[in-house]
């Protein structure tokens, strides 16, 4: 990976794939992400923090050679033949180099800011200390200007994580997640051989930002029920706003869409065989769009979401991911053909929101069928209407905003306030070791995909209807719906808490939970 030789890097604009076979070809599949054989005694490992224990210090991972290494530096995307961006990246690549980690297995990385700007990489979904996370908020230090940091962690949990930027971007569409700094991280779990022939890591991401007013899909979740009286006061809001000359506020929009870096049909296929078992890694790295995909002729069999195992693997047609959220589906391959992997919307699949799929031996164009309209629950890969064990504490949250009010965007506030970055204080005050339940009120026509960090949480409501065995790290909570999440407070210091749409984070969306 860039100048590091235990690195482990790959063609970004083909998809990222893995066999199966040649990762049980190595001694584990920890040697797989260093690029060396792993040891049999076990001598290259270190062992894992004990829960709750404070982390090592920074002298530990300077006794230690750095097994990756990242750098920020501005670079090109060669999307398609007449689509070429200019961007941030990850060792000049997009997406970043494909991270495989071992649970459990320290690791040192080197991140070089070769960029006029300090930044900050954050390990999204994993459940590392303050100083690692990667959020300013948090107290995580910069990556300054044109230097280093070497940080020293212990991959967790296990399963599909990602690696991103984690900025304030305001208006300007240059900087945060409007950039290209996004990466896979797959933390392989101790004990896990896989039903799969392979495995495929997919990358969405828009390019080319400009500021609209366009509106989001928001007809797609389920259960669909409303808290009484939210839309008629958001309403009411509005008309008032409007009469004193604001306007909803802007979003981002995007002239270029692409997988792994390259616009529909302008990269390398996903090429397979008749009757394999392909585990698609699917991640929406999105600064803001809320993603779908279908693949005609298949069903996806969705066995994690965000990484994490799910109760109850089911089928499905269609897959809706929003911004930070991954999900891993199985797809058995048993329709002969060339198919297009891609995007609902025909205008976004048409500007390059797709991969082409091709079986050995096909021939032909691509062909899409859209299929049938089909509504996504969490609840369904879970425990239908089973409570979940009863939470030491329930936090009340409602979220609304103010349109138009900051600049020209919506401002967005969490029970009356907006977060201040001047401050930076606490809203909330846990108790290591206590389980919390955030019952979430969505007073906004928006759909919010909601994140918690250092932390996975279960999902135990949506819109009333109770359910239990969903783990995730991010979860979208549908216009003037309430949701409910459980999780421990076993991180000590502060977790930030935000929308992951890059403007409604920017503009008030996030608080700060802070754990002693």
């Amino acid at each position: 990976m860039g100048d590091n030789p235990h690195g482990h890097s790959g063609d970004a604009n083909a998809a990222q794939i893995v066999h199966r076979r040649d990762l049980l070809r190595y001694g584990g599949m920890a040697a797989l992400a260093a690029g060396v054989p792993a040891s049999p005694s076990g001598t290259n490992a270190e062992p894992a923090d004990p829960p709750g224990s404070p982390p090592r210090s920074a002298a530990t991972a300077r006794n230690k050679a750095a097994e990756y290494t990242i750098r920020i530096g501005t670079g090109l995307v060669e999307l398609g033949p007449d689509a070429t961006v200019s961007t941030k990246l990850y060792n000049g690549q997009f997406p970043g180099p494909l991270l495989r980690l071992s649970e459990g297995r320290r690791v040192v990385v080197d991140i070089h800011n070769d960029t006029d700007t300090p930044e900050q990489l954050h390990w999204h979904g994993q459940l590392v200390p303050v100083d690692v996370d990667g959020a300013a908020e948090e107290g995580t230090p910069f990556i300054p200007a044109h230097g280093m940091r070497r940080i020293a962690f212990t991959p967790g949990p296990h399963g599909f994580r990602f690696y991103h930027t984690h900025l304030h971007a305001g208006a300007d569409l240059s900087a945060g997640l409007y950039s290209g700094q996004a990466g896979p991280v797959y933390i392989e779990p101790a004990h896990d051989p896989g039903a799969f022939d392979r495995e495929v890591f997919l990358t969405l991401k828009e390019f080319g930002p400009f500021l609209s007013r366009t509106e989001m899909p928001l007809d797609f979740l389920a259960p669909t029920g409303r808290v009484p009286g939210l839309h008629e006061a958001s309403e009411k809001a509005m008309l008032v706003a409007l009469k004193a000359g604001l306007k909803p506020g802007y979003e981002a929009a995007y002239n270029f869409f692409s997988i792994n870096g390259r616009m529909l049909a302008q990269g390398e296929p996903v090429r397979v065989q008749s009757g394999e078992r392909v585990l698609f890694h699917v991640l929406n790295a999105s600064a803001s769009e809320i993603r779908s995909l279908a693949l005609p002729g298949h069903v996806f069999r969705a066995v994690a979401l965000d990484g994490n195992p799910v109760p109850h693997p089911l089928e499905t047609p269609v897959l809706w991911v929003g911004p930070a959220e991954r999900v891993s589906v199985l797809v058995e391959m048993k329709q002969p053909g060339i198919w297009v992997l891609g995007d609902l919307a025909d205008e976004d699949r048409s500007r390059g929101m797709g991969i082409v799929v091709e079986y050995a031996g096909a021939t032909g164009k691509p062909q899409w069928r859209k299929p049938p309209p089909f509504r996504w629950d969490y609840g369904q890969f879970g425990n239908r209407n089973a409570a979940s064990s009863t939470p030491d504490e329930t936090i009340e949250m409602t979220f609304t905003a103010r349109i138009g009010a900051r600049e020209g965007f919506d401002e967005f506030m969490i029970n009356g306030a907006a977060f201040s970055m001047d401050t930076l204080e606490p809203m909330f005050r846990l108790s290591l070791g206590r389980r919390y339940r955030l019952h979430m009120i969505n007073a906004t026509d928006d759909i919010h995909p909601v994140h918690l960090h250092r932390h996975s949480f279960e999902i135990t409501s949506i819109a009333g209807v109770p359910t239990s065995g969903v783990t995730k790290d991010v979860a979208m909570l549908g216009s003037f719906q309430e949701m409910t999440i459980d999780f421990t407070a076993d991180r000590p210091g502060r977790s930030l808490f935000h929308c992951h749409m890059q403007s409604h984070m920017d503009f008030g969306f996030m608080t700060l939970f802070d754990c002693s």
